[in-house]
């Protein structure tokens, strides 16, 4: 039993009411399967989710005959716990032959179409088996761990066990002076939250999410004591897009809380003022940048070592955008790192690879720019501290050219980490929660923005302007007007990649490139929609479908594979790997802590564990380890990626489809990062780079290739920027 539940099932105790030492530990005996720990429904991208919709108020219940035979002590018993939404109450009705004769769940907080969904399920397990000693449901693990919790007090008390009064703050005091902790499951992990109060104030808050996504879910851990202890009430707003992290330090929260007394329904809840009364701003500066992802973030840096004043905008509460999502590592050509390491490849190749990748509809030009000048990022990224020394290979590349963190971490949250270094050193300004609204124009060169936040609209003067607002990967509707048959597909894109830069651009005559093209990334885990990276099956991974076999060489392209993966029964595969990859790669340590991973000692315990003829499966594996000792694969063709076998336990797999990734048309832009208005020309003044732009990865990206853009194409459009001011001065 982890540390986590066992904390929670002592703090839901206490909730009911304080159990006997006796009954705590008799409890803390009690195994029970738990179920798999992933992001209640409905999933937003690669970590978070979606905030909770209000469910039904009608508990579900489920009963048997009255005579049923037990060993409880008749009567009625009530547990509640915190769950996902909101407070659980399970309540079991007992009859005079000692069984449980009904179950009745009531979670009005839970998310209707998952937690919500689940509860019938859950009661009905309880009943059959006579105990809170069941499984919970998969996909809505905050629902039925609470439920569990709650049915494990009632069934505490229905078998005789003395209860004493919860502790209550005296008079009209909010609080029992003092310190008190909670613990609940967040993305990753246990998130620990203790909180110090007065008789009538929260007086300080330490919240513990180490295990959290860096760069999204470590942003609430940051930012939400702030929130709750300038309210003074734990109903606040959860941070957009760490959602499941915003909600596991909430209930944590409101356990320790219940600990030092309190009655949570005295607490109001604090959210945003939508509509009212706004001040009215004007700023000027030399370059306004629209999006603090990687792109937006790169040229800032660059304008702002280059002289120039900067204002960075973002709509969202923290930087980052689909840069926080990458998990590869980027590519690049006859970069020290390769010449270090012995491996040989060329500006040339890259450009040709990039171009069949993309099934030769790319700019060749703007491919040509980008490989070109791939090695100097690399550099530059030397220059401000995140080095990408570890090279592999990448889907569609003819050589080891994707370069990532030594440790084999995720490159997007690695890099915005270093960004953000970055510009706190040299003083960017970021005007976070800001949304650009409009590009400003004067006789058809663009002057400036028009942006709005919660409290100012703003009008900001600017000398040229840098789109760098992303794709639209997180607009369904969108994506479904250019692609009618993605409708309803899992997406990896962050919550505000949403195509407002190319609205905003064709509003001022911009034309669009590619704009259909819209990718598959084939190894999307659908209930948390968390990318699993390219170098998991870079470094050697393979897939295989239900049956245990191979169907696809893994290292082509994601539009091939992706394909590969829907022809398959169930339209899904499996990525298989071992423990020497996991060791080499630290990404993978999210996977298991996150509890996507299936593990089994040896390769017919995991084949078990997936429903997957055992003999079967051990032949894959033994074939494929012979394949990568003769260093040929005649069954697929493959041969990257192949530097080491699959033969050290434990075995690993995590079960995958495909999700939309990268959309690679956008914004028309010049090997200048000039934006081109619909007659060929470039409109004066608008810049852009990253995935707002189309042109360079055509009709299919290859992994790797993202990064390589935001940072090339970043640079450039800062440095076509500041020549731009620098000559209409």
């Amino acid at each position: 039993m982890s540390k986590g539940m066992a904390k929670r099932k002592i703090i839901a105790g206490l909730i009911a009411g304080i159990v006997s030492i006796a009954l705590l530990l008799g409890m803390e005996a009690i195994e029970r399967k738990a179920p798999v720990p992933v992001s209640e429904e409905p999933a937003a991208q690669s970590g978070e989710e979606a905030a909770p919709a209000p469910a039904p108020a009608e508990p579900a219940s489920a009963s048997v005959s009255a005579d049923t035979a037990g060993e409880f002590q008749a009567g009625t018993y009530t547990g509640t716990a915190n769950g996902f939404g909101g407070p659980v109450d399970v309540t079991l009705t007992v009859g005079d032959a000692g069984g449980i004769t009904n179950v009745e769940i009531k979670g009005d907080g839970e998310t209707p179409d998952v937690g919500g969904a689940a509860i019938p399920t859950l009661a009905g397990r309880i009943l059959e088996a006579q105990s809170a000693e069941v499984d919970g449901v998969s996909g809505a693990t905050f629902t039925s761990q609470a439920v569990l919790d709650a049915a494990a007090q009632a069934v505490a008390q229905a078998s005789g066990q003395e209860v004493m009064a919860a502790p209550k703050a005296e008079g009209d005091n909010l609080f029992i002076p003092g310190t008190y902790s909670g613990t609940s499951k967040g993305f990753g992990g246990d998130v620990d939250v203790t909180v110090t109060v007065s008789e009538k104030s929260i007086d300080d808050i330490k919240i513990d999410g180490s295990h959290e996504t860096e760069n999204i879910g470590s942003f609430a851990v940051d930012m939400l004591d702030d929130r709750i202890l300038e309210a003074q009430t734990p109903n606040v707003d959860a941070l957009t897009g760490a959602t499941v992290t915003s909600n596991a330090v909430f209930r944590a929260l409101n356990d320790a809380l219940v600990l030092a007394g309190a009655d949570l329904s005295k607490f109001p809840t604090v959210t945003k003022e939508a509509g009212g009364e706004k001040t009215y701003e004007e700023l000027e500066t030399d370059i306004v940048i629209i999006g603090a992802g990687g792109a937006g973030m790169t040229a800032a840096i660059n304008a702002t070592q280059a002289g120039k004043k900067v204002i960075l905008l973002e709509k969202m509460p923290y930087a980052g955008g689909n840069t926080t999502k990458a998990t590869g590592g980027m590519n690049a050509a006859e970069t020290h790192y390769q010449a270090e390491q012995g491996i040989e490849d060329s500006v040339e190749q890259f450009v040709e690879d990039t171009m069949k990748g993309g099934h030769d509809i790319n700019d060749r030009d703007l491919v040509t720019v980008m490989a070109a000048n791939s090695a100097k990022g690399i550099d530059w990224l030397d220059s401000i501290g995140a080095p990408l020394p570890k090279v592999s290979f990448s889907g569609g590349a003819t050589n080891k050219r994707i370069h990532s963190p030594e440790d084999g971490s995720g490159v997007g949250a690695y890099l915005v980490t270093s960004f953000l270094r970055t510009m706190d050193e040299l003083g960017i300004q970021v005007m976070y929660d800001t949304r650009a609204t409009s590009l400003m124009t004067l006789d058809g060169t663009v002057v400036g923005v028009q942006a709005s936040s919660d409290s100012a609209n703003y009008t900001i003067r600017a000398k040229a302007v840098i789109l760098a607002t992303g794709g639209f990967g997180n607009n369904e509707d969108m994506v479904v007007h250019y692609k009618p048959d993605l409708k309803g597909t899992v997406t990896t894109s962050a919550p505000g990649v949403t195509g407002d830069g190319i609205l905003m651009a064709e509003a001022v005559g911009a034309d669009l490139v590619d704009i259909d093209q819209i990718q598959l990334h084939p190894t999307v885990e659908q209930s948390t929609s968390m990318l699993i990276t390219e170098g998991v099956r870079g470094d050697g991974a393979i897939l295989v479908n239900q049956e245990g076999k191979r169907f696809i060489n893994e290292l082509l392209t994601r539009d091939v594979v992706s394909a590969g993966e829907l022809a398959q029964p169930g339209s899904y595969a499996y990525i298989i790997f071992d423990q020497h990859l996991r060791d080499g790669l630290k990404a993978i340590e999210k996977y298991v802590s996150t509890g996507i991973t299936v593990q089994g000692d040896t390769i017919e315990a995991l084949a078990e564990q997936l429903d997957i003829d055992p003999a079967t499966l051990a032949d894959t594996l033994k074939t494929w380890n012979q394949y990568v000792a003769d260093g040929k694969d005649p069954d697929f063709d493959r041969t990257t990626g192949m530097d080491a076998d699959l033969s050290q336990p434990p075995y690993y797999a995590i079960k995958i489809a495909p999700g939309i990734h990268h959309t690679m048309g956008g914004v028309k832009i010049d090997t200048s990062a000039r934006v081109i208005d619909v007659n060929g020309k470039p409109i004066p003044g608008l810049f852009a780079a990253g995935e707002v732009t189309g042109g360079v990865h055509g009709g299919n990206r290859i992994g790797g290739n993202a990064v390589a853009d935001i940072v090339v194409f970043g640079n450039v459009a800062s440095q076509s920027a500041v020549a731009w001011c620098d000559e209409n001065g």
